[in-house]
């Protein structure tokens, strides 16, 4: 059986899991949590990054930090996880769904401007694949537009546009480190703050509301409640399992694209005569291996594919059904313009098997399976 994932392990973590214990610190903010923030800071160039206990919880401290509320609109694509929608419905806000592009499926950056309206406060790319998003664009409108723009970088640590790290243009970015991820800690992730100004207050919302931090520093001679905030540090052994795999990220990369370009290289002449469609890397963005799909001609093909990988022992998934169709989307948002490309790509994409260790022999037989179904 080869499996659709398999969670990253090097072989450092339970020995680095072992001095946590010893440590007798095996709550968050620790030797190996800062270890971690210092790698993301120092890889991506952000003023701050905080280790926290998942994508989604990053994600819900950057909608706190835009002070996004009732009335407020966020703009964002329907084709993504629903942790980038429950941020800014927990806040109270409207989502404003507008189509992706049919190459990377990322937001269709042409499409945002026609979605501002006088209530929009926020926009929320998502780097789909640890391909990044059209970012100079979408910076340029929200600096006309004087909007917020919070990264969906869950799966794009160590990817890259136009050489800056995916999730350190937008004021906030937002890691996961889930156990399908590149790199993970089981569950957790970061929140990268861009702007120093916003670091303070980012330090407050995760310590339960309190100036805890400014206490652990020596600047107050005690910690009180000042805003509104939760509990969002992960322990210490989760920091120190995700400390072995940063440390080793570039080889874990690497493993990763030589499995991607395999994948990429012996499935190209069934694209070439149009059998299937093969993922799009534009020329300005390093991605980070994190999936390889392919796109079927339709749901029907898609579904037969996937059964007949089963039958052979493959493990494959289909990816995000769209908000907007789901019935909170409806209830919490609204689709501007045409979905043109959100559901035809739902109904197409088929996700192979992608992780860390993947063996040559293995992409080799997944291909060999894809063309036989399609009679080669």
């Amino acid at each position: 059986m080869i499996n659709f994932n398999v969670p990253p392990y090097i072989g450092k973590e339970q020995d680095y899991i072992t001095q946590a214990i010893e440590s007798h610190k095996i709550c968050g903010d620790g030797q190996f949590t800062k270890k971690c923030n210092a790698w993301i800071e120092e890889k991506t160039g952000v003023s701050k990054a905080l280790l926290v206990t998942s994508g989604s919880t990053a994600l819900d401290m950057a909608a706190i930090l835009t002070d996004v509320g009732p009335g407020d609109e966020v703009i964002l694509p329907s084709y993504t996880f629903v942790s980038t929608a429950n941020a800014f419905v927990l806040r109270g806000a409207e989502l404003v769904f507008v189509d992706i592009r049919p190459d990377t499926q990322n937001i269709d950056e042409k499409l945002i401007e026609d979605a501002i309206t006088e209530k929009t406060k926020v926009i929320a790319p998502v780097h789909y694949a640890g391909v990044g998003c059209e970012m100079d664009t979408i910076m340029d409108i929200a600096k006309r537009h004087g909007l917020i723009v919070v990264e969906d970088t869950a799966q794009g640590v160590n990817a890259f546009y136009k050489g800056r790290a995916l999730g350190s243009m937008g004021d906030y970015g937002c890691y996961s480190f889930h156990e399908t991820k590149n790199y993970s800690m089981g569950e957790g992730g970061a929140l990268l703050i861009r702007d120093e100004d916003n670091t303070e207050r980012a330090e407050i919302i995760r310590e339960k509301g309190t100036d805890r931090s400014k206490f652990l520093r020596g600047a107050v001679d005690k910690y009180t409640w000042v805003d509104m905030g939760s509990s969002y540090l992960p322990s210490e052994m989760n920091a120190a399992y995700l400390l072995a795999q940063l440390e080793e990220a570039d080889m874990i990369n690497e493993n990763r694209l030589a499995s991607w370009n395999a994948y990429y290289e012996m499935l190209s002449p069934l694209a070439a005569e149009g059998r299937i469609e093969l993922p799009v890397v534009p020329e300005e963005c390093a991605h980070n291996a994190h999936m390889f799909y392919v796109k079927t001609a339709g749901i029907e093909e898609r579904t037969a594919l996937t059964a007949f990988l089963k039958e052979n022992g493959i493990g494959s998934a289909f990816h995000y059904v769209p908000l907007h169709s789901a019935p909170a989307g409806s209830r919490f948002g609204r689709f501007h313009g045409e979905d043109k490309y959100t559901t035809n790509t739902f109904e197409r994409l088929l996700r192979l098997p992608m992780y860390y260790g993947l063996k040559q022999d293995e992409v080799e037989y997944v291909c060999d399976k894809v063309k036989e179904f399609y009679g080669k």
